[in-house]
This record gives C-alpha cells, sequence and structure tokens, in this order.
C-alpha cells in the first residue's frame, strides 16, 4: 500500500498506515515557526554530510550532489521561492524532501548517523549564537548613548530619590551612568549563556549517539563551536541553555522597564524633568493639548511578555523526564518572540534616550523640595562640631522641622534659628546647604561629583565600547 493511497506521512509511512487527524495536522507542525532555523539547519546539514563523506560513511560523489542541493535550497528560501509544506511538520523534513527533489536517492543518505532530535538543537544553539551576539550590539548602542547623554550632563543637578522622595542631589549625568551598569551586567551574563551555549550536540542522534564512525569534533569546530557535547542524552534533552537565555532578556526587560518608568515620570507635568519630540510620543483623540510617552509605556508593558516567555520555558521544562519529548518543541516561539520584542525595546529606548531634552530648571525646582542637603548638615555637624553622627542626625532632623514650619529651605533658614536647635552652628555651615556643594563634595568612588562622573564616565567607555569581547 502506498503512501499516496494511505496518506501516511512520506517520512515514516512504512509504520504507519493512515493519515494523521485533521487537530492533529494543526497542533503537530513547526514549520510556522521553525522555518526561522533555515540556514542553520543547511549550513549544519551540509557540516554533517561532508563530515560523512569524510569518515568514509557516504560517497564523495553523493556528498558534492547534496552540498550543491543544499545551496540550492538555501537560496530558494531566500529568495523566498519555496513553499513550506505543514504536512512535513518542519524546516528540517521540509528541507530534506526539497533535497530529494533535486538531486534524489542520495538525499536520503544525509540523516545518516543523525535525528530530528540533535539536529533540532543544534539548529537553535546556532541560533542563539546570532542572536545573542546582535542583541549584544543593540545593548552596546544604548550604553553608548546614556555614556554620550552622562558627558554632556555631568554636571547637571537633579534631585536623586530614595521611596520616590527627595533624597540628596545627584547629577543627571551620574543618573544615567546607573543605568550603564545595568546594561553592562545584562551584557555580561548574555556573554555567559552565549559560552554555555556555543557546544555542539550534533552526533548525539535520538539520545544515545551513533554506531557510524563519525567524528563530532570536526563538526563542532567546522560550526564554530567550543567543543562537542558530552552526553548523549543531555544533548538532546536539555533546554536550560534557552531558559537561561530567556532569563537575560528577562532580566534586561526589567532594567528597560525600570528607565523607561523614570522616562514616563520625567515628562510627566509632576517633574517635567525631560521632554520627548514628536518622534517618541502621541497625541490624544479627544485631548489636543496631551503629549503622551507612548514609546516608553510600551517598553514597561512589553516587560511582562518578556518575562511570561520564561516562565512558559520553565513550566515547560519543569516535568520532563530524559530525553526528547514533543513538549519541546514549545521552546521556539518563546524565545523568538522574546528576542525579537526585546530587541525592539533596546531600540526605542536608544532612541529616547538620544532624543529627549533636559529641563535643568525643572529639576532645580525639586530640590527646593524635600531638604535634600539635610544629610550635608548631618555631616557638617560632625566634622565641624565633633557630634557623633547619630546625635547630628537628631539635631538635623529637628532643623528640618523647624524649616518645613517655617515653609522654607534649610539654605533659607537663618542661623539664629539653626543655633536654637544646637548652639555650636557656626556660619560655615551655609557653605554645605547649597544643592551644588552638595554634589561636589561626593567625590568617592562612583559618587556623584562631576569629576568623579566624568572619571566614570571614561572608565566605562573603556569597558563597554571597546572593541574588545565582554567577560562573563
Amino acid at each position: 500500500m502506498s503512501d499516496q493511497t494511505t496518506g501516511a506521512n512520506k517520512m515514516w509511512g512504512g509504520r504507519f498506515t493512515t493519515a494523521p487527524a485533521d487537530v492533529m495536522r494543526k497542533i503537530n507542525p513547526s514549520i510556522g515557526f521553525d522555518y526561522r532555523l533555515y540556514r542553520q539547519d543547511i549550513a549544519a546539514s551540509k557540516t554533517h554530510a561532508a563530515m560523512l563523506a569524510r569518515q568514509g560513511v557516504i560517497a564523495g560523489a553523493d556528498n558534492e550532489r547534496i552540498q550543491a542541493g543544499l545551496d540550492q535550497i538555501r537560496g530558494e528560501i531566500d529568495r523566498g521561492e519555496l513553499k513550506f509544506s505543514i504536512d512535513l511538520e518542519d524546516i528540517h523534513m521540509n528541507v530534506e524532501a526539497r533535497l530529494k527533489e533535486i538531486i534524489g536517492e542520495p538525499a536520503g543518505r544525509l540523516h545518516t548517523a543523525r535525528s530530528r532530535n540533535d539536529q533540532a538543537v543544534t539548529d537553535v544553539r546556532l541560533w542563539m549564537r546570532d542572536a545573542i551576539d546582535a542583541l549584544d550590539g543593540t545593548i552596546r548602542g544604548l550604553q553608548q548613548a546614556l555614556i554620550e547623554r552622562a558627558s554632556e550632563h555631568a554636571g547637571t543637578i537633579m534631585p536623586g530619590f530614595t521611596h520616590m522622595q527627595v533624597a540628596q542631589p545627584v547629577t543627571f549625568g551620574h543618573h544615567l551612568m546607573a543605568y550603564v551598569e545595568m546594561f553592562g551586567r545584562d551584557r555580561e551574563r548574555l556573554a555567559g549563556a552565549r559560552q554555555r551555549t556555543n557546544v555542539s550536540p550534533l552526533g548525539a542522534a535520538a539520545l544515545a549517539g551513533t554506531a557510524f564512525p563519525i567524528d563530532r569534533q570536526f563538526t563542532a569546530a567546522e560550526l564554530g563551536f567550543a567543543r562537542p557535547t558530552e552526553n548523549s542524552m543531555d544533548s538532546v534533552g536539555a533546554r536550560d541553555h534557552i531558559c537561561e537565555l530567556l532569563f537575560c532578556c528577562s532580566m534586561l526587560a526589567v532594567h528597560l522597564s525600570r528607565l523607561n518608568e523614570e522616562i514616563t515620570l520625567w515628562c510627566s507635568d509632576g517633574f517635567r524633568f525631560i521632554a520627548l519630540s514628536d518622534a517618541f510620543t502621541t497625541g490624544s483623540s479627544i485631548m489636543p493639548q496631551k503629549r503622551n510617552p507612548d514609546a516608553a509605556e510600551l517598553v514597561r508593558g512589553k516587560t511582562g511578555r518578556v518575562v511570561g516567555s520564561l516562565t512558559a520555558m520553565l513550566v515547560m521544562v519543569k516535568g520532563l523526564p530524559m530525553t526528547f519529548m514533543k513538549d519541546m518543541q514549545e521552546d521556539k516561539e518563546p524565545m523568538f518572540d522574546a528576542l525579537e520584542t526585546v530587541g525592539l525595546c533596546v531600540a526605542a529606548t536608544t532612541g529616547m534616550i538620544r532624543d529627549l531634552t533636559v529641563r535643568p530648571e525643572g529639576m532645580r525646582a525639586f530640590l527646593d523640595r524635600g531638604f535634600p542637603t539635610a544629610t550635608d548638615l548631618a555631616d557638617w555637624l560632625v566634622r565641624e562640631a565633633g557630634i557623633p553622627f547619630r546625635d547630628a542626625h537628631h539635631i538635623t532632623a529637628r532643623i528640618v522641622a523647624l524649616a518645613e514650619a517655617k515653609g522654607c529651605t534649610l539654605q533659607a533658614l537663618d542661623l539664629d534659628a539653626m543655633r536654637s536647635v544646637d548652639p555650636r552652628i557656626g556660619e560655615t555651615v551655609f557653605e554645605v546647604l547649597a544643592p551644588e556643594h552638595s554634589v561636589r563634595s561626593r567625590r568617592s568612588y562612583g559618587g556623584t561629583a562631576p569629576d568623579t562622573v566624568r572619571e566614570a564616565i571614561e572608565r566605562a567607555r573603556q569597558r563597554w565600547l571597546a572593541d574588545k569581547p565582554i567577560q562573563s
């Protein structure tokens, strides 16, 4: 009985005699999303065929025909000429079926000593390497934008917050450099994930390896992997490399969300620290005065989507025994979506950082609230009057309460009022109550003093923007 008669899948028609149910034809195929792996699939197949010929497993002439046929298929897909079939399930079988149409019987030799299990995970690891490299480049661009804006505003004073309450004066440049460090750690995590991804499962076959005399070191080296994987069962059963990448994307998305939350706040009427141009804002269909920071809000919102991809992967993997299960087909869509989403978010954030206009007057207005130099007053009491810090803290709190009652800043409070709280306070106290003095005095390594920020910017240029690999 032929496949054409029974409707059985041509790839395993010898075992199955009837066609799959209609719903099976909908739930089973992955070609709708794993077509993205075609370049990696063809590259791995070409390397596998070359290895088989090198080892004498297939004839050299067959290898030559396979190589030429795969090159032709890659060109057809590049040009959008090849139509994929859901009946062939995935990119692997679509490529193999087309290869058979082109070169005939030698195409059947390509699958010697491998399985779709090791084929699929090899393709994914190759794709992940490229995706990580591309994402690292976009994050580097964001860091560069942040560093450039920080350099412009190393001395622009703004309020620093804790608990969303005015805390101490800092500079806008210092604030932006905090995100340079955050995104740097994201790059370090991605570098570590790439290192653990960069091992070759090709040759693990279905789960037990193969009896053919293959050379896994050769295929690993040809494909640019650091080495072959050590255990054939782990090779096809592991998905922690994808989980790790999705964690890296989730952490990156969270950092992007925090920055974009601040952009949203800074644009608001309550802050007015910055302004975004028409390029990154939208209007209202009913309120003509509105300028909404929709790009920032969308980046913030898409974080849940990326974290959801990580959650989906962890939940999918958690109950699986060794080795391959069809559940694992669900690994690719979250991976593709998370990488595409987070890449878009990095690009949008980079655009906003380059686009935004700083409003120093709005930042300065906030420094008249919340008594941001109270800590400087306490430090002055310790340094000039020899008062223990805890006592100085209490004295300062009483002076703050006095200024609050009078409705004035610490700078505007007269000396007699302060001396009514503690007579040891002298006229030189006013030298430390200005926000400019507070900022200039924070010269400790990593502090907000403008010169210290400029030094940090130069270190960051060398650390994150130099043409050298990121060390995980």
